[in-house]
């Protein structure tokens, strides 16, 4: 199921800029400049900065960091929002709750890419929703961006994610002691590829109107 990509094929996160992805529970829309406010102050959090091996950075430094990320070929990223919610308020802030990344990569000539998923908002952790977004993720990966192989890194300390990784049937290839990480993969076979399919029955790709994004 290799896919080429193409020059014009690039523009991952343009390309993802106009589409949203709706789930069961979640809906995954394109990072845009009016959730910057709300990223940033979950990025205050020293939680969140050690589960995400990240820095914190001024607001002025956030917008920046979206805009960088938009321009960037070999991102993609979605802020991961609560159906209910969304559908209760119309609001994308109010219904923010985390966000998942995807950076874009090759081995061999064949599309790889490194997933990621933060839930922020802790009144939604443990509810499946990190789940349903990551595999939302990488089923958008397998069927429109050409990927063939999934690559995670996690703390060792972070066993939720481990434990989660592991139910999507990745496999632990590395451990460093230095980073103190681990580092799964799975690749998308015929088999794996039947089970996301099974896991994500509900998974629409529609248009999503932005005016915001660079």
């Amino acid at each position: 199921m290799p896919l080429v990509i193409l020059w014009e094929d690039l523009y991952i996160m343009k390309i993802n800029g106009k589409t949203q992805l709706v789930g069961d529970k979640v809906i995954l829309v394109p990072y845009k400049k009016s959730h910057v406010a709300k990223y940033h102050k979950w990025m205050q959090s020293p939680r969140l900065q050690e589960l995400t091996a990240s820095e914190p950075l001024t607001e002025e430094e956030e917008y920046d960091m979206q805009k960088s990320w938009y321009e960037d070929d070999n991102k993609c990223t979605f802020i991961i929002l609560d159906k209910g919610c969304f559908e209760e308020t119309g609001s994308e802030e109010q219904s923010m709750i985390g966000d998942t990344n995807l950076y874009l990569n090759e081995d061999e000539g064949k599309s790889v890419a490194e997933g990621e998923i933060m839930i922020a908002e802790m009144a939604f952790a443990g509810k499946k929703r990190g789940w349903e977004a990551m595999l939302l993720m990488f089923r958008y990966g397998v069927e429109c961006l050409g990927i063939v192989k999934y690559q995670v890194k996690i703390g060792m300390s972070n066993t939720p994610s481990i434990c989660m990784f592991k139910k999507m049937n990745f496999c632990t290839v590395s451990e460093s002691q230095v980073f103190k990480e681990i580092t799964m993969e799975s690749e998308v076979n015929e088999t794996w590829r039947t089970w996301l399919n099974e896991n994500t029955k509900h998974f629409s790709i529609v248009p999503h109107e932005n005016e915001d994004l660079g």
